[in-house]
């Protein structure tokens, strides 16, 4: 891909350096908008030659964006696919958008906290990402590069529904806050179902590490708004925001409990995760996120002091994706070979950890 894609490769996602507030728990905050532009057909009705002038049109209201005039328009049709799934990982493109046959792109900061799908389900898919619970922030970005861009762009708009969007869902605000929580403590106690079904009352969604549809991984998860009619984006991200609190302290409580009353146990589960992490040879994706989630709780519990950062083992999560395992490589590897080098880059790591 391009030089800004070529050096993503030696850095940090910087919303994965466990900078931002309530890092311990919150991963991470993302803000996405979802906008049409009312001089073009929504969804499947847009033609091929209306979706480059629609590409085209979003290339020049970029550049009028403080937040966007480094970035770079990557059409996905000229990405491999192991860029596609390197981006996917990064959460910086969605499933819908990289396997989409038609005209499309994305425009992404050199920092990777901001990208701009354009042509996904709706035109234009605004995400603003930061690190730890951090969405108020992350709500400001977005709204000064939504009215950055709007300033050059016609966008489909009610008076009484507010924005328009391709799933009614979407209708109002167009505002998907979200936030990435790690509670192994909960899972371990097993108290997180009763978590899950008190958020499904208060309008919130769940969803796995990367998005709908996918399983809660290490455990991950993705807690979100469902409405975004009627209400206003601050009482929005206000809402999320205090929900995510209690369950912040919900996570700390179960925490303190493994601590007091299980730490024996803990400090068993955690050493046998290190132990076949410095040791394997072959590892799945799976496999290797259920002992680095393990390895973080220990972190959490005082098991392991300053040994391991909860910034190195984000940065690691990231490396053992396939995606990035084959982007190392300079080319597709084998499930097989994925196992292996995933294997030896953990192995890599922990060597360097006196433990």
């Amino acid at each position: 891909m391009s030089e800004r894609d070529k050096s993503s490769q030696a850095q940090a996602v910087s919303w994965l350096k466990a900078t931002g507030p309530e890092n311990d728990v919150v991963v991470s905050s993302r803000i996405r908008l979802a906008r049409n532009l009312s001089n073009y057909p929504f969804g499947v009705r847009l033609s091929a030659e209306q979706r480059k002038d629609l590409i085209a049109d979003v290339a020049r209201a970029v550049s009028g964006s403080s937040f966007l005039k480094k970035v770079e328009l990557l059409f996905t049709r000229e990405i491999g696919e192991i860029d596609r799934q390197f981006l996917l990982e990064r959460h910086l493109v969605s499933n819908e958008l990289i396997h989409d046959e038609g005209i499309s792109a994305v425009a992404i900061t050199p920092d990777e906290m901001v990208s701009l799908m354009v042509v996904e389900e709706d035109h234009l898919r605004l995400q603003v990402f930061q690190s730890g619970l951090n969405l108020v922030e992350a709500w400001r970005i977005a709204d000064e590069i939504d009215t950055a861009l709007e300033k050059n762009l016609k966008y489909a708009f009610d008076a009484m529904l507010g924005y328009l969007t391709a799933c009614p869902t979407n209708v109002g605000t167009g505002l998907r806050a979200s936030c990435m929580l790690h509670l192994p403590s909960l899972v371990l106690t097993k108290q997180i179902q009763k978590v899950l079904q008190a958020l499904s009352k208060l309008n919130l969604a769940v969803r796995g590490l990367y998005g709908e549809g996918t399983q809660a991984l290490g455990n991950y998860f993705q807690f979100s708004n469902q409405i975004t009619l009627g209400q206003p984006e601050a009482e929005i991200i206000s809402n999320l925001e205090g929900v995510i609190k209690q369950v912040i302290t919900h996570e700390r409580e179960a925490r303190e409990y493994l601590r007091k009353k299980r730490k024996t146990k803990m400090e068993d589960q955690v050493w046998r995760a290190l132990g076949a992490l410095k040791s394997a040879r072959l590892i799945s994706s799976q496999e290797a996120i259920q002992l680095l989630s393990l390895v973080q709780a220990g972190i959490d519990i005082g098991i392991l002091n300053g040994q391991v950062t909860h910034r190195d083992l984000n940065q690691l999560f990231l490396w053992i994706q396939p995606g990035h395992l084959q982007k190392m490589n300079g080319g597709e590897l084998s499930a097989a070979e994925r196992d292996a080098r995933r294997a030896e880059r953990i192995r890599g790591y922990f060597s360097k950890v006196v433990l």
